[in-house]
C-alpha cells in the first residue's frame, strides 16, 4: 500500500542533510521532469522582483526566493519533517519511533510541486512553489507533471493507493486506473466537507497507521483496520471516493 499526501506551503527552514540528489528520490522515472522544474525555479530566482510577482510573494517573503535560488546546494531534511501546518503537526513525524518512521518511508509519498511525489523520508530542500503557479519557460505544472506522474505510479504498481491529496495535487498526477485506489474526503456525519479538520484528520490517520504498521494492502484491509481503530469510513456517492467521517 502507498499513501499519497499533499505538501504544505509552510516549511521548516534549514536542514542537516547533503544537497538534493534528484536521482535518489522515489519514483526515479520522474528525474527529467524534476530537473526541468528545478531549472525553471532557479532561473526565475535570478530576478527577485519577477520571482516575487510570479510566486505571489510580498516584500517580507524575499527569503522564499532565496530558497528557490539555492535548490541545488541548500541543506536538506526528510520531507515528512520539512513540512509544517495542520496536517504535518498532527502527523508529527519527528516524534515517531524509528520503526514507525521506516514505515512512513516505505508507505508514504508526499506530492510536491517542484519534485513530484517523493518518499516521506526522501531529503529535500526548502522551496516555494504551489500547484497552481505558472513558471516562465515551462508549460503549466498540470501539463508538465500529470502524464509522467501517472505513468510513474503505474510502473511502481502498488497494491493499493490511499489518496489523501488536495484536488490541486491530484491534478498533477492522478493515480492510474490500473492501480486500485481510493480518494478520501473528510466530512461530518451530515456530509459537510471540512477544512481545518480535514487536514488534522488526515495527519492523525497517517500517524495511527505509522504507529501500528499494519500489513494490509487492500481497501478491504483498510476498512477492517479503520473499524478497529475508531476511524469511520463510508462510501461516497462518487465512485472511487471514501468519506472519512469526523466530529467537528
Amino acid at each position: 500500500m502507498k499513501i499519497l499526501l499533499p505538501p504544505s506551503e509552510t516549511k521548516h527552514p534549514g536542514g542537516a542533510g547533503a544537497p538534493l540528489v534528484v536521482d535518489e528520490l522515489a519514483l526515479s522515472g520522474l528525474a527529467a521532469e524534476r530537473q526541468a522544474v528545478i531549472d525553471a525555479l532557479v532561473d526565475l530566482s535570478a530576478d527577485e522582483d519577477t520571482a516575487r510577482r510570479v510566486l505571489g510573494l510580498s516584500a517580507r517573503q524575499t527569503g522564499e526566493v532565496e530558497h528557490n535560488r539555492m535548490l541545488r546546494t541548500a541543506a536538506t531534511m526528510p520531507a515528512a519533517d520539512r513540512y509544517t501546518g495542520v496536517l504535518y503537526d498532527a502527523l508529527d513525524a519527528a516524534s515517531l519511533s524509528p520503526a514507525s518512521r521506516r514505515w512512513l518511508g516505505s508507505h508514504v509519498w508526499i506530492h510536491s510541486a517542484p519534485f513530484g511525489p517523493v518518499g516521506a523520508l526522501d531529503t529535500i530542500p526548502a522551496y516555494r512553489l504551489s500547484a497552481g503557479t505558472s513558471l516562465p519557460g515551462l508549460k503549466a505544472l498540470r501539463r508538465h507533471w500529470a502524464e509522467a506522474t501517472t505513468a510513474a505510479i503505474g510502473v511502481e504498481a502498488p497494491s493499493f493507493v490511499l489518496d489523501l491529496r488536495s484536488e490541486a495535487y491530484v491534478a498533477l498526477g492522478p493515480v492510474p486506473a490500473s492501480v486500485p485506489s481510493a480518494y478520501v474526503r473528510v466530512v461530518t456525519s451530515q456530509g459537510r466537507a471540512l477544512n481545518h479538520f480535514n487536514k488534522k484528520s488526515k495527519g492523525l490517520l497517517v500517524r495511527a497507521l505509522a504507529e501500528q504498521r499494519p500489513r494490509f494492502g487492500t481497501l478491504r484491509g483498510l476498512r477492517t483496520w479503520a473499524a478497529a481503530n475508531d476511524f469511520q469510513f463510508r462510501d461516497a456517492d462518487e465512485r472511487g471516493v471514501l468519506e472519512l467521517v469526523v466530529d467537528e
